[in-house]
């Protein structure tokens, strides 16, 4: 039986516009210069299991709601403003982010780094999304680089173990 609180957080990344694909298509962008035979099925697989963990399901989980909470504007003063406007300065987007992946090792947050400054794909698109007032992503985009980069990192892990297994 699949789990409620995944099933529930995909559902709530798609209602936001975003696939577990969309993700995996990042996730297959840093990994594919070091591995010549992945495929976009290895990389939904690995996106699959990361989501399969609490430690990350909760964090995205309260990231997405508080999204939601500042688009409807039911936050409070001076927290709304930071959030709608994506403050550079607050970081708990990023701290959320960095949570994620830091599961995953120093790979996970060299990727999200990577991920966060170069708004590739989806990012860019959420990225616009937020500046052209339509949605609030602040949290979103960090979310989605954090769930790409611990899956690459995963299966860059994975990939190390069988290189080992092999000598």
């Amino acid at each position: 039986m699949a789990d409620p609180m995944k099933m529930q957080v995909v559902k709530m990344l798609a209602e936001r516009g975003v696939s577990l694909e969309e993700i995996s298509k990042l996730a297959l962008q840093l990994q594919a210069p070091y591995n010549s035979r992945l495929t976009m099925e290895d990389c939904l697989a690995s996106v699959e299991r990361v989501l399969e963990k609490r430690e990350i399901l909760y964090p995205v989980l309260t990231g997405l709601v508080l999204d939601q909470l500042a688009e409807e504007g039911s936050l409070p003063e001076p927290l709304l403003s930071l959030i709608r406007s994506d403050e550079g300065l607050y970081g708990v987007d990023e701290l959320l982010g960095l949570g994620i992946t830091n599961i995953y090792g120093s790979v996970g947050l060299t990727s999200f780094g990577y991920l966060d400054k170069m708004k590739n794909g989806i990012l860019g698109q959420m990225n616009l999304l937020q500046q052209n007032g339509g949605r609030v992503t602040t949290f979103l985009d960090d979310i989605v680089a954090a769930l790409a980069a611990a899956a690459s990192a995963r299966l860059a892990h994975q990939g190390k173990v069988k290189k080992e297994q092999a000598i």
